[in-house]
C-alpha cells in the first residue's frame, strides 16, 4: 500500500510536470500510474483483511485502520470520476474545467491522507512491538520507524511542493 498510495501515487501526481510530450500523453501517464497505485492499495487491503482473518485479529478497531479504508475508498471514487469525466467518455470542456480544481484538491488531500495513514501505521506497529516488548523505546529498530516516518513527511512535503508551484518540476523550465 505504501508503494502505490505514497510513491506511485506521487509520481502520478508529478506526471503533469514531469512527463514530456502531449497533454494526452500527460494524462494516460496519470490515470495509469493511479490505476496502478489503486490496484496495489486493493491487494494490500486484501492482504492485511487476509491477515487478520487467519490470526483471528479484529478490524478496524485502530485510527491507522480507519484511515487506510477511507483512503483506499475514496482514492478509487477519484479514479473512477476522474476517468469518466477526464478520459473516458469525458465530460463536456465546461463540465471539466469545473471539476478540474475539485479533482486537483481531493488528490493532494488524498496523498496527504496517505502520507498520514502511512505515518500511523508506522507509530502502530511500533507500540505493537513495545508493548510486546520485541523492540525497546530507543532501539534501533524504534528508530529506524521513526526516521522512515519523518522521511515520508518529507516526501509529502516535497510532492505536494512540486504540484502547487508554478514551473518546479517542469522539465525543459527556464525556471
Amino acid at each position: 500500500m505504501l508503494i502505490g498510495l505514497v510513491v506511485m501515487n506521487g509520481e502520478a501526481l508529478l506526471a503533469y510536470k514531469t512527463v514530456s510530450g502531449t497533454k494526452k500523453l500527460k494524462k494516460l501517464v496519470h490515470l495509469a500510474l493511479q490505476f496502478l497505485a489503486m490496484l496495489l492499495s486493493l491487494i494490500g487491503l486484501w492482504t492485511v483483511w487476509k491477515f487478520h482473518n487467519e490470526r483471528e485479529i479484529n478490524h478496524l478497531y485502530t485510527l491507522h485502520s480507519w484511515l487506510g479504508l477511507s483512503c483506499v475508498i475514496f482514492f478509487s471514487l477519484q479514479w473512477a470520476t476522474g476517468f469518466y469525466t477526464f478520459w473516458y467518455p469525458g465530460g463536456s470542456r465546461s463540465t471539466r474545467a469545473s471539476l478540474l480544481p475539485w479533482h486537483v484538491f481531493f488528490g493532494i488531500f488524498l496523498y496527504v491522507l496517505a502520507i498520514t495513514t502511512s505515518v500511523t501505521g508506522l507509530l502502530e506497529k511500533s507500540i505493537f512491538m513495545q508493548s510486546a516488548k520485541m523492540i525497546g523505546r530507543f532501539s534501533t529498530e524504534a528508530m529506524f520507524m521513526n526516521s522512515l516516518g519523518m522521511l515520508l513527511i518529507l516526501l509529502g512535503a516535497l510532492v505536494i511542493l512540486a504540484v502547487v508551484s508554478p514551473g518546479v518540476g517542469k522539465i525543459g523550465s527556464s525556471e
